[in-house]
C-alpha cells in the first residue's frame, strides 16, 4: 500500500473487472466481493477499502449484492461482476481484411511501474493506479465492431489471443515498439471492425473524445507474442 491507498486498490479491483464486461458489450449490474483482510487492519483501513468499492459501484450503477470476508496474512480481493447484454461482442468474429485498432495511448503503465519499482512517485492520474475505461464509446460503437478484448496483458499478448481465437495473423502498417506492445495493465480496448464501418467508428470515437489507433489488418496466418504475458 505504499504505492496505492486502500481506496485506490479497491477501486482498481472493481474497474479491471468492469472492463471485461464493457468489451463484451455488457452492462455491469451487480458485484460480489470476496475480501481477505489482514488482522492488522484498523477500522479506518476497512472504511478506506469500502469507500473504494462503493465509489466505483456508484459511478457504474452497480449494486453490491454480497460476497464474503475472511482474515488472511495479506490483502486479497476477488470481484465477480454480473452483467447484462442483448448482443455480446466476443473475441471471435474477426474476418480476414478486418482493420485492427486500439483505443488511447499505450506504454505509460509500464513506465509508471518502473518508476514505482525505483521508489519514484507517479501521477495520481496514472492509468496504473486508475484505469480509464471507455464505456460510452464502446457501447455506441459495438454494432460496428466484430471482436474485442481489453488490454490487460499487453497489446502483443492480446493480439496472440485474438490470433488463436480467430485463426488469423496481422499485417502491421508500421512497426510497434516493445515499450508500447508489451505494456500490461493498460485496460484500453483492442478491437476489429470491417473497413466499410471505419467512418462510423471514427465518428463515434470523436464524439466521445477517444483516440483511435488503427494499426493493422487481419490476414490468413497466425501471430505469436514475444513479450512475457503478465498483469504486473
Amino acid at each position: 500500500t505504499s504505492w496505492m491507498s486502500l481506496k485506490q486498490i479497491a477501486a482498481k479491483a472493481m474497474l479491471v473487472n468492469i472492463s471485461d464486461a464493457i468489451v463484451m458489450n455488457a452492462v455491469p449490474k451487480y458485484a460480489l466481493l470476496t475480501v481477505a483482510i489482514p488482522k492488522s487492519y484498523t477500522k479506518k483501513d476497512l472504511k478506506q477499502l469500502a469507500s473504494g468499492f462503493k465509489k466505483i459501484a456508484r459511478k457504474y450503477n452497480i449494486e453490491i449484492i454480497g460476497g464474503d470476508t475472511i482474515s488472511n496474512n495479506k490483502l486479497d480481493i476477488s470481484v465477480t461482476i454480473i452483467s447484462k447484454t442483448k448482443n455480446a461482442t466476443l473475441r471471435t468474429g474477426t474476418n480476414v481484411n478486418d482493420l485492427v485498432c486500439y483505443t488511447g495511448k499505450l506504454g505509460s503503465t509500464k513506465k509508471d511501474l518502473d518508476k514505482l519499482l525505483n521508489n519514484k512517485k507517479v501521477s495520481k492520474k496514472s492509468k496504473f493506479i486508475k484505469p480509464k475505461l471507455n464505456a460510452e464509446f464502446f457501447y455506441e460503437a459495438a454494432p460496428y465492431i466484430n471482436s474485442a478484448l481489453d488490454i490487460s496483458d499487453g497489446l502483443f499478448f492480446e493480439l496472440e489471443r485474438l490470433s488463436k481465437s480467430n485463426k488469423i495473423g496481422f499485417e502491421f502498417f508500421d512497426s510497434i515498439d516493445n515499450s508500447v506492445g508489451c505494456s500490461g495493465e493498460e485496460y484500453e480496448i483492442l478491437f476489429t471492425y470491417s473497413k466499410k464501418n471505419r467512418k462510423k467508428v471514427e465518428k463515434i470515437a470523436k464524439k466521445h473524445k477517444v483516440k483511435l489507433n488503427t494499426f493493422a489488418y487481419a490476414v490468413k496466418g497466425k501471430y505469436s507474442c514475444e513479450c512475457r504475458g503478465h498483469h504486473f
